[in-house]
């Protein structure tokens, strides 16, 4: 693990590189969700967003207990050119900006898992807001993470306003830009107000929003009220929007996964549409984390291969579109940070990087996204720098074919002691946590596996990083607004 004072943050892909879907079979995707646009239609709930649909040129069909809205190919295909190709994710700090460029690969947590292992006890117990900012602090720590994704959930708080206090913990724990739910818009508007507190206010917030809100269409084909209302307030509200479908394929979307791609597209656009419609130029990152249900064990199944795939797959068509990319990659189905959770977190990973997935996320994650360990993190962000090295790909030049040299050497040679070696040693992968020495030396210090060693760094780490402190006042600024909010839904008039 690096650690904050050398931070590089981000791998451009230029290398090794992963090809899922070609140019024809995009096209069919594209094809294929404005059918679904014009044919099939959108649920959608929210009346103000149904208004915003049908005055930009959508079919509204009225039936009984729904509204169905049918987008045109021209609404959809003019709000992708409105769209933002790159995308800053911006920190607090100009160091942890992101830029969120063709092949650029980063990573980040998996999101408000309901449990934590605890790094003490070592035993699963549901999270609260001091578990949030701890992870959240190691996060910060490490270089590996590109982009701070709330990992956990605030249990102990206010059930209404716990996205409020997740947000809280993150910006009092790290400068990196982050990324979190809502729940609804008046939760939206608040949290706007609290991250422009963190920066300084509105108006630097307007020139760097350092927040990005997720919002989840329905599956299959649906943007019910709550996330209308979270879409439309934080496109006004100025930060970010972030749209991912959770499809499991054999339950809320088809069994084949080209049939996934298909209604996940469209739950993405769709969403992306009413996001311009509320604010053109809104900042938009096309994200995934559909995978398969498991219809033996009646599970989604987010530690399979199958995950990977749509991931990629999601990679592709945001590429297609010339939009960021955010994917599920390397959650895994484990329920302790053992072999099956590397294997599982290593596979999807790849996948998505090789893909070139602006941000892969799921570090630290087990038990099907519902756990997050300690131990899992730090090996995770081991991983990565192997990831990067591999996406890196091979430098080809005259310095590095070494012709000279091994003319030079010859055969029965040896290369070690060349200057060409001293120059170029520094290049070669090196772990910082995994164990490549030889099992005397490994027993001499005591025999550890990975998994204590990582809990070890976690715990070295929790009491020796320090964040960025927000600008003076702002803490107290972001405590009031959610002691204010919290007093105006307890009277009844939230939003007020």
């Amino acid at each position: 693990m690096t650690g904050r004072s050398a931070r590089t943050g981000v791998t451009l892909a230029s290398g090794f590189g992963l090809l899922a879907l070609t140019r024809d079979q995009l096209d069919s995707l594209h094809y294929a969700t404005l059918e679904v646009f014009r044919n099939t239609g959108i649920k959608v709930d929210s009346e103000e967003a149904v208004e915003m649909f049908h005055g930009a040129g959508a079919k509204v069909e009225r039936r009984p207990g729904q509204t169905i809205v049918k987008i045109p190919p021209y609404v959809v295909e003019d709000c992708i050119q409105w769209t933002p190709s790159t995308t800053v994710y911006y920190g607090r700090e100009p160091e942890d900006d992101f830029v969120a460029e063709p092949n650029r690969v980063g990573f980040s947590t998996f999101g408000e898992c309901v449990k934590v292992i605890d790094i003490h006890t070592r035993q699963a117990r549901r999270s609260v807001k001091e578990d949030v900012a701890q992870v959240t602090r190691v996060c910060d720590y490490l270089d590996e993470i590109s982009v701070m994704e709330r990992p956990l959930c605030s249990s102990d708080c206010l059930p209404a306003t716990q996205p409020l206090h997740n947000l809280d913990a993150l910006l009092n724990n790290t400068s990196k830009h982050v990324f979190t739910g809502a729940g609804n818009g008046a939760n939206c508007r608040k949290m706007v107000e609290m991250a422009a507190a963190s920066v300084g206010g509105a108006e630097v917030f307007r020139e760097r929003p350092n927040l990005t809100v997720f919002v989840c269409p329905t599956s299959p084909l649906m943007l019910v009220e709550e996330c209308c209302e979270a879409i439309i307030e934080t496109a006004r509200g100025g930060a970010g929007v972030a749209v991912i479908p959770m499809a499991l394929a054999g339950a809320t979307s088809t069994v084949t996964l080209a049939g996934t791609l298909v209604t996940h597209n469209a739950e993405t656009l769709s969403a992306l549409v009413l996001a311009q419609l509320a604010r053109k130029g809104t900042a938009c990152t096309y994200c995934s984390m559909s995978t398969i249900m498991d219809l033996r064990l009646m599970v989604g199944a987010v530690g399979s291969p199958e995950h990977g795939m749509i991931s990629a797959g999601a990679i592709n068509l945001a590429q297609y579109y010339r939009l960021p990319s955010w994917v599920g990659g390397g959650v895994s189905d484990s329920k302790i940070p053992d072999a099956q959770s590397g294997y599982e977190y290593t596979l999807n990973a790849v996948l998505g990087a090789l893909a070139g997935a602006n941000i892969v996320y799921g570090v630290g994650a087990l038990e099907m996204g519902l756990t997050i360990d300690f131990a899992k993190l730090i090996l995770d962000a081991e991983m990565i720098r192997y990831i990067r090295k591999v996406t890196g790909g091979i430098d080809f030049s005259d310095e590095t074919l070494a012709l000279d040299l091994i003319h030079q050497v010859g055969p029965a040679g040896e290369f070690m002691t060349s200057e060409h070696t001293f120059r170029h040693m520094r290049k070669q992968s090196q772990p910082r946590l995994f164990d490549r020495r030889t099992r005397n030396a490994w027993s001499a210090e005591g025999s550890r596996d990975a998994a204590e060693r990582a809990y070890e760094e976690a715990q070295h780490i929790l009491k020796t990083h320090k964040p960025i402190p927000m600008v003076a006042g702002a803490a107290q600024t972001i405590r009031a607004i959610i002691e204010d909010y919290e007093a105006e839904i307890l009277r009844g008039h939230p939003g007020a």
